[in-house]
């Protein structure tokens, strides 16, 4: 019995140290966690997926436990990656504002500005 449980944790142990050295085409094959198709998706992703982690590694990082915390890593990761993204386009929208005040375009102004507040408000949550 010993033997099983120790060639068991071995299995574990060697499955969860193959990722370190798998190459992005390796890990389309692999998990692929939630995905975050909408900023909202994403921060439901993240906050559900934070607590889901932080109870992880309050506990024993066993192999069984960092097989769990490996696979929740993709949804966290995808909704990281959905927010980074929407980041990235509010500071976009923002610069298309900043640029048409020093146009004095006051029609692109108010539209992109619309657009910039409703994506801000969305990721700060007002």
């Amino acid at each position: 019995m010993k033997h099983r449980h120790r060639t068991l944790l071995l299995a574990t142990a060697l499955s969860l140290s193959l990722p370190a050295f798998a190459t992005d085409d390796d890990r389309a094959d692999h998990f692929k966690g939630k995905p975050a198709t909408t900023l909202e998706e994403a921060f439901e992703n993240l906050s559900s997926y934070n607590k889901k982690l932080e109870k992880l590694l309050q506990g024993e990082l066993n192999p069984l436990a960092m097989a769990e915390i490996h696979q929740l890593t993709y949804t966290l990761e995808n909704a990281v990656k959905r927010i980074s993204s929407e980041v990235s386009e509010l500071a976009d929208t923002l610069e298309e504002v900043h640029l048409a005040t020093e146009r004095n375009d006051t029609d692109v102004a108010r539209e992109k500005g619309k657009v910039y507040l409703e994506l801000a408000r969305m990721i700060i949550r007002e």
